[in-house]
């Protein structure tokens, strides 16, 4: 999503406004001190629609990555809803990349 940004400045405006706007929040933060957003998806998806967009387009490459590499299989019920089942290192990779809920933000610092 920020590749179409050309510095720092302009990637920190942006999320400074999604911030202000409430389509992202800080969860907490990772122990480099480094800040983790979180997406609400009814709210991100109203008042920020092309961050939803890239959200959802960097899931789906990620849950590709992980399936490529066999890390990670989906298996579909009669319904067709997906579950989709992880390696042990598939699940902490996709908790490391955000691409999985987390129970607490305590989670993301494997």
């Amino acid at each position: 999503m920020f590749d179409e940004f050309d510095d720092e400045e302009e990637i920190i405006n942006k999320i400074q406004h999604y911030l202000e706007i409430g389509a992202i929040r800080i969860a907490g933060f990772a122990s480099d001190g480094e800040a983790i957003f979180e997406l609400n998806e009814e709210t991100t998806r109203k008042l920020a629609p092309d961050l939803w967009e890239a959200h959802e387009q960097y899931i789906d490459a990620e849950l590709l990555d992980l399936m490529d590499n066999d890390l990670m299989q989906v298996e579909y019920d009669e319904d067709l809803n997906a579950t989709f089942n992880f390696t042990l290192e598939g699940y902490e990779i996709a908790k490391r990349k955000g691409i999985v809920p987390l129970d607490n933000i305590e989670d993301f610092d494997i």
